[in-house]
């Protein structure tokens, strides 16, 4: 079977039971218990105690009247008379003889829907035991301020252990930050002392390759100038060696004596 939920709300009624004094703000306190189906009120002004049963077949009868599942009417119920909603309208008057305190009351209250201004109404009974019934309300209102005021104690605790914690994880973030710092400017400055060796490194492998490309490129030339020189020697060896050749020549026929011509001698 699930277990009920209780609230507990304090109200300001105006006291209309006297009708030649001027209406005082009375406060009542309103005690719910919440089943699925149905619900239960006791009501107290610290004096005279009222008490209201719902039955089940009751709220299902008040829930058809408003279209309402009865899970629905219950939710709604509980939500006005657990906590005072702004803008409600709450009454506590006699259901008969005009004297409250001894009568029969409706407790009322008004909410909107759909721009329209409804009113709810229950009929409560006068206690068969004031005293009990008030001390039933005060002894939940005892218990629910002694569960808030651990409650707030627990909270507190709970605050100034997250406080203590929070000191000690933002002294940690600052010696991480500061650790880093340190790691990211060593780590920076032996980058760039290895990189400054590379640079230099290479500048020197430039200048030899430089150095390299540039003494090949003279022993080409020489080479080039050797060849053109060699070429040039042997042209003109060549046409010395021709011109020699063809003074031998002339020189030759010009010591061969004519020779005579040979005929046959006549007879």
């Amino acid at each position: 079977m699930e277990s009920p939920g209780h609230t507990c709300v304090k109200l300001e009624i105006s006291d209309d039971s006297q009708p030649n004094k001027e209406s005082e703000l009375e406060p009542i306190f309103v005690k719910g218990t919440w089943y699925p189906t149905r619900f239960e009120l006791s009501i107290t002004n610290g004096l005279h105690a009222w008490t209201c049963h719902a039955t089940e077949e009751e709220v299902k009868e008040r829930a058809s009247q408003w279209d309402q599942p009865v899970s629905e009417y219950i939710d709604l119920a509980e939500k006005y008379l657990g906590v005072e909603q702004p803008g409600s309208v709450y009454g506590f008057s006699d259901a008969g003889n005009g004297y409250r305190r001894v009568s029969a009351i409706e407790l009322t209250w008004t909410f909107e829907k759909e721009d329209t201004k409804l009113e709810w109404r229950w009929k409560c009974q006068p206690s068969s035991n004031n005293k009990k019934t008030t001390e039933d309300v005060l002894d939940f209102l005892m218990d629910a301020n002694i569960r808030l005021s651990e409650e707030v104690v627990r909270k507190t605790q709970s605050a100034d252990r997250l406080k203590v914690e929070a000191a000690k994880c933002l002294a940690q973030t600052e010696k991480l930050s500061n650790e880093k710092t340190e790691f990211e400017n060593e780590i920076y400055g032996k980058f760039v002392e290895v990189l400054n060796s590379k640079k230099a490194k290479l500048r020197e492998l430039r200048d030899r390759l430089s150095k390299q490309a540039t003494a090949n490129q003279l022993h080409e030339e020489d080479d080039e100038s050797t060849d053109r020189t060699e070429s040039f020697d042997e042209g003109t060896d060549e046409g010395n060696i021709d011109e020699e050749q063809g003074k031998n020549d002339t020189g030759t026929s010009k010591d061969v004596p004519a020779s005579t011509p040979r005929g046959r001698k006549r007879k």
